[in-house]
């Protein structure tokens, strides 16, 4: 459990929302909105002429070729909205895939083209996405200049009297010269105080918008899920192939630092004590002795490096045994609490053990802790988990086995890059799992590990 403590920052003294209007973040999705019709427009437009155009070729062989080209380069106007999307919004949305084309050559690219589910995403994208920028770009617009105007009335009022023979805004007239003014003290103040709300609400006005376009941009414009959970798999399969990599190299180290070496001596000293057997019976009998103790010793690092493996009261008795004597072993005393229940699959039996051993190693290391908990429970039908269920990861649990281990130490624990955490985060994602983890800076530390069932 890597202790790290955040810098504390004095915040500042202006109140978010008076600094909200203001902000860098504001005006870039303010931008960002004022960019959508542009962009909508050539988007839009590019869309209806090679959809037209396509469709007016079908009756002839190009209208296909056409129309691939088309999409190819609706392809090409995404990825400057992904790009427009990270810069303004910092919204960071995979490429989808490439098309891969089942024949080499054109018509193979073509037909590949035409099946791409994205390519005609990219279309979709551009057609409905118009009528949305045309009226965010028209709204902020509006909204801000109304907002502004408003709140400097008091300031530039006197434009109306001056230049326009009015004694201000006009509310009401019957075109004689009649009608209703906002030109008293109160109602001036209260027209600036309608600005003065209008401006502060603003940004949050202006994020609910480009709301509305981030859910756009990442579901017509980024890779599909099936893309993306093909992307996920293959890099839990490296993570899992690196971690068994690591596991055997840890296992052949141990074996040839520990108990080979040992072996190793015992024979050498076995092979003196026959050779002193008939000079010196006392000799002999001693070095026996001392090769009795190097057996021993080798047959406990032997064990333990099983018991590192797979130990065999978890294969035998299940989780809540090997628990138990897991924390048993940990130098900070350890509460152990196994919910009743069926054994799940023997790997996740098996990763769930590990994820603890390490836990409680952690506890041991760097907690500086006076008592630690561990809990194990099962989650069943998809209900949330979350800090009422035992700390949990707060993501939607159907079947799920829980770990939780609590510490009342100094906290701090983090899973940044370089720490055990992180690994133990990274093993935990090759099966669909989750580690979280809440360390505030002087405890206590609460880290749960949550395991598909697969039972």
């Amino acid at each position: 459990m890597d202790s790290a403590y955040a810098p504390q920052h004095r915040g500042s003294r202006v109140p978010v929302g008076l600094r909200a209007p203001f902000s860098g973040r504001t005006w870039r999705e303010t931008l960002y909105l004022l960019l959508n019709l542009p962009m909508s427009l050539v988007m839009f437009t590019y869309t209806v002429v090679v959809v037209s155009l396509g469709a007016g070729l079908l009756v002839t062989f190009l209208g296909i070729p056409v129309l691939a080209a088309g999409l190819a380069g609706a392809r090409g106007l995404g990825s400057l909205e992904r790009a427009r999307a990270r810069a303004l919004l910092g919204l960071d949305i995979a490429d989808p895939g490439p098309v891969r084309a089942a024949k080499p050559g054109p018509m193979g690219w073509v037909g590949a083209v035409l099946k791409s589910g994205e390519s005609w995403r990219h279309l979709v994208y551009s057609l409905v996405h118009f009528p949305w920028a045309l009226f965010t770009f028209v709204f902020s617009v509006a909204f801000w200049s109304v907002g502004w105007v408003l709140l400097a009335y008091p300031l530039w009022r006197w434009t109306f009297p001056a230049y326009l023979d009015r004694p201000g805004i006009q509310m009401w007239g019957d075109g004689n010269g009649h009608g209703s003014f906002l030109d008293t003290p109160a109602e001036i103040g209260f027209t600036g105080g309608i600005g003065l709300l209008m401006v502060l609400a603003g940004p949050w006005v202006i994020r609910g918008l480009t709301q509305v376009d981030r859910i756009m941009v990442q579901g017509l414009l980024g890779p599909s899920s099936l893309a993306t959970r093909v992307v996920e798999l293959e890099s839990d399969r490296g993570v899992v192939v690196d971690t068994a990599a690591a596991d055997l190299r840890r296992i052949e180290r141990d074996l040839h630092d520990g108990a080979q070496a040992r072996l190793v001596s015992l024979a050498m000293d076995l092979g003196l004590a026959r050779e002193k057997l008939a000079e010196d019976p006392q000799a002999a009998a001693k070095m026996v002795d001392e090769a009795h103790g190097e057996v021993k010793i080798a047959l406990q690092e032997l064990r333990d490096l099983a018991r590192g493996i797979h130990p065999a009261i978890l294969t035998d008795r299940g989780l809540g045994p090997a628990l138990s004597a897991l924390a048993a072993r940990c130098t900070v005393p350890v509460s152990v609490s196994v919910e009743p229940m069926r054994r799940p699959a023997a790997a996740i039996e098996g990763i769930a053990y590990f994820t603890a051993s390490e836990l409680l190693q952690n506890v041991s290391k760097h907690s500086l802790a006076d008592s630690a908990t561990l809990d194990v429970w099962r989650v069943e039908g998809g209900g949330p988990v979350g800090p009422s269920d035992k700390g949990g990861g707060g993501r939607r649990a159907g079947d799920r086995l829980m770990v939780l281990v609590a510490d009342d130490g100094q906290g701090g624990a983090h899973t940044g890059a370089g720490t055990g955490l992180a690994g133990l985060a990274e093993r935990l994602e090759s099966v669909d799992g989750l580690l979280v983890v809440d360390s505030p800076a002087g405890g206590p530390t609460r880290i749960t590990a949550e395991l598909p069932w697969r039972g």
